[in-house]
């Protein structure tokens, strides 16, 4: 039997971290010094769509993608931007801000609501294309 659920978790990483609302974000986005994340599964930003310039990092590889020493590393994580994290409602993105907080990555943020909260507001989104391999001739 678990001793602390899924609630509980984020509560606790919203005291650890930074939480943005959809209007700081929306203020916060054009900024050359920061950088939005969607951490939503890539089958997720197929059938909803993402924010502009958004970049993406599967919830699954983002530790991986962050570490310096990992064969997986993605250099945007070493740009020193400010990274807001965002997924579909706010809880895996307020773990995963949590995490890469406590590896070390400095400043980040999460986004209270996430997309679906983005796109309840009206803000701007964009599709995602589905890039599919292509087929052996």
């Amino acid at each position: 039997m678990i001793t602390k659920g899924i609630k509980e978790l984020c509560a606790e990483a919203e005291q650890e971290i930074e939480t943005m609302t959809v209007e700081e974000v929306l203020a916060a986005r054009d900024d050359p010094n920061v950088q939005l994340v969607d951490i939503r599964d890539i089958r997720e930003l197929w059938r909803d769509g993402t924010i502009p310039g958004a970049s993406h990092a599967p919830r699954g590889m983002l530790e991986f993608w962050v570490d310096p020493q990992s064969p997986y590393h993605r250099d945007e994580f070493a740009s020193g931007k400010k990274f807001i994290f965002y997924c579909a409602g706010g809880m895996r993105s307020a773990l995963a801000a949590q995490s890469v907080h406590r590896m070390g990555l400095a400043p980040v943020a999460h986004m209270r609501g996430g997309y679906g909260a983005w796109v309840k507001a009206g803000y701007p989104t964009e599709a995602k294309e589905a890039k599919l391999p292509k087929p052996k001739e």
